[in-house]
């Protein structure tokens, strides 16, 4: 997510070149990430949520070996991509391959460390750490599966739809943030997890989220009761905001400014995914919700 960065942050001409960064990235990874939400067929959307998770996992794992964790990667890595197929296993009907193969997850991580030399690596720091990564980074991504494919007749919107109406959210979150954190930016927000976030950026990103996600609801939800398209905007918003202090408190406990390097002027990929991480889960379960209550 973008940092929302105060007046003291970087010289000038160094904030310039990163911002030329982000820009470019943004308008390379904008068209196909677009086509992914409208037209991609099922197995290469999943392979596109497969890689992302696994790339994030795989810096989860980088931060919790840089804060002194212990890890089991070939469980979290198989796992992390067994989550994520699952899902599209659940999509035909049953609902049981994903509670199993979490179940399969814990089993393996707990067997994995007892093999020989396992105590040595500190057999609760790498089983946690492990588990803790793949919910972290599989199973968050993998509920973009349901919310994609899954139509709901008590629920006035389409897949499509919502995953368009979850990505507007979290981008003009981000934007919104960072921007308004950058000109107006004065007063801490969270400065034990990250000391250039400030209150005015999330007040700015909540802002943005609300005025984006209540103009999609006007154009595309004319079905939907403002108070409705509210609510859920409220929830993706929030969460997203949540997902980024989450990741700095990663960052800043292996004391790094970025997960990876992977994506120029954003850094790593979960410096980019981090709001998605948590407003995914939140948009399906307040979906869910408002479903089940008609």
């Amino acid at each position: 997510m973008a940092q929302q960065a105060n007046h003291l942050e970087r010289p000038a001409h160094l904030s310039s070149s990163l911002m030329a960064k982000r820009i470019l990235t943004a308008v390379v990874l904008i068209p196909p990430v677009i086509y992914l939400i409208g037209w991609a067929p099922l197995w290469l959307l999943v392979a596109a949520i497969v890689i992302v998770a696994e790339l994030s996992l795989h810096e989860y794992f980088a931060l919790a070996q840089h804060a002194g964790l212990r890890t089991l990667p070939t469980v979290g890595h198989v796992f992390c991509a067994g989550i994520c197929l699952a899902q599209v296993a659940d999509l035909r009907g049953g609902g049981e391959w994903l509670p199993l193969s979490l179940a399969g997850a814990v089993l393996a991580a707990l067997t994995s460390g007892l093999a020989p030399g396992a105590l040595d690596r500190c057999f609760l720091s790498s089983v946690a750490t492990t588990l803790s990564g793949i919910l972290y980074a599989g199973l968050t991504l993998s509920f973009l599966v349901p919310l994609r494919f899954t139509d709901d007749p008590r629920f006035p919107a389409t897949g499509r739809q919502l995953l368009l109406f979850l990505f507007l959210v979290v981008w003009a979150g981000d934007i919104f943030a960072y921007a308004t954190g950058k000109c107006i930016g004065r007063r801490p927000f969270f400065q034990h997890i990250s000391p250039n976030k400030t209150l005015e950026g999330a007040i700015g990103g909540l802002m943005g989220s609300l005025a984006v996600g209540a103009g999609f609801a006007h154009w595309f939800w004319r079905t939907t009761s403002l108070i409705t398209a509210m609510l859920l905007v409220g929830m993706v918003a929030v969460a997203g905001q949540a997902g980024d202090l989450a990741e700095s408190a990663l960052k800043r406990g292996a004391n790094l400014k970025d997960s990876g390097h992977i994506l120029p002027g954003h850094g790593g990929m979960l410096d980019r995914v981090d709001s998605l991480l948590f407003g995914a889960p939140a948009l399906w379960l307040a979906v869910q919700l408002l479903s089940a209550w008609g």
